[in-house]
């Protein structure tokens, strides 16, 4: 007489009461009761045992840290996740380093030898961190789906000191855009000055702008948060919005008139006039060379774009709506400080000191 899914384990009558039986790493266990119901009971109490050295079901047996990432990775495909690339890059390593492991078996100490491991190797700590929380959410999609009860702990590097380095000074970004082609200078200007990734910013199209309004919207962002943004108040953004209207329509070499559904359309002279713009290597290493800019990097109009709404004070919340950033932690790190900030803030407390009175009131001193 059965009791469960196949290979949960039976119960069955033998010559002195009823047997409970079940295998577990390829051996059988079984176990003579007196009573039907005591042999059920017992068949229940394995199963209710905790995980690890115990028993527990065979697919949780057969579950691997391997095939938690697959299961992840599939999840993400089938909910399009734009996350999905960088989840197969982080568990990679993972994957070397701790594939093999039964998940029920991981440990909070395996973990730990994974980082201490990614640590020697020279591995950033933020680079390590992405690659835990990755196998992390792969044991709580597993939690969620049921093929695991429990999780261990996964320990995180502290990243206080990781602070976004590089930003763009004003003539930095002029003297970069003068050398910028069509229409890499304005996809640089954007960025400049919304802060948004490239990844938002190059299929960015017409639909999600409303010109009347003066509002630009995007449906979703690596953070999976849509935001809307206005330009009204902006002559510089408000210019360029204006201009990259006046680019949709193009001429191809064929001598066809069309109009490109993207805010940043190669022009008619491309070979891929009207399409998005998906890469621009040669055209922006040529301009920082040109502007003696080597070092910069087109994310830093996104760390330049979050200091500067700092800089302005715009009320943190507002301006993570704006740059796209869930977490306060993460807009910090982006929030760069140059040396001119910290001169400037010593300069005005100087100022604030010399308005304060040197000398004690009478009445304080008598008091």
């Amino acid at each position: 007489m059965k009791l469960g899914d196949r290979g949960e384990g039976s119960i069955h009558p033998n010559g002195a009461g009823w047997m409970a039986s079940r295998y577990f790493h390829g051996k059988r266990h079984r176990k003579t009761f007196a009573t039907e119901d005591e042999a059920r009971r017992q068949l229940k109490a394995w199963r209710k045992e905790i995980e690890g050295d115990r028993f527990v079901g065979p697919v949780k047996e057969r579950a691997t840290v391997n095939s938690l990432a697959d299961s992840m990775i599939a999840d993400l495909k089938v909910r399009s996740a734009k996350s999905t690339a960088s989840f197969v890059s982080y568990l990679k390593p993972v994957r070397a380093s701790l594939g093999h492991i039964r998940a029920v078996d991981l440990t909070t100490e395996h973990v730990r030898r994974f980082i201490q491991e990614q640590r020697d190797g020279g591995m950033a700590k933020a680079t390590v961190n992405r690659r835990v929380a990755a196998l992390r959410q792969s044991f709580r999609l597993a939690l969620k789906d049921g093929l695991l009860s429990h999780a261990p702990h996964f320990p995180m590097l502290p990243e206080s000191d990781n602070v976004r380095q590089g930003f763009f000074e004003r003539p930095d970004f002029e003297a970069l855009i003068a050398k910028l082609p069509d229409p890499i200078n304005d996809i640089a200007t954007f960025a400049y000055l919304t802060g948004w990734r490239k990844g938002e910013i190059l299929p960015l199209t017409w639909e999600r702008i409303d010109r009347a309004a003066m509002e630009i919207r995007l449906a979703t962002s690596k953070n999976g948060r849509g935001r809307v943004i206005s330009y009204r108040d902006d002559p510089e953004l408000a210019a360029l919005i204006e201009r990259r209207w006046k680019a949709r329509e193009f001429t191809t070499r064929k001598k066809q008139t069309g109009i490109s559904p993207y805010v940043f359309c190669w022009p008619g002279s491309h070979r891929n006039a009207g399409k998005s713009v998906k890469n621009y290597d040669k055209p922006w290493k040529a301009a920082r060379k040109a502007a003696n800019l080597a070092d910069s990097k087109m994310h830093d109009f996104r760390r330049t774009a979050a200091r500067n709404l700092k800089r302005a004070g715009v009320d943190e919340v507002v301006a993570m709506k704006i740059t796209g950033h869930k977490t306060r932690a993460m807009f910090d790190r982006y929030n760069i400080t140059s040396v001119d900030d910290t001169r400037e803030a010593l300069a005005r407390t100087a100022a604030y000191r010399a308005t304060l009175p040197t000398k004690r009131n009478v009445e304080d001193i008598a008091g």
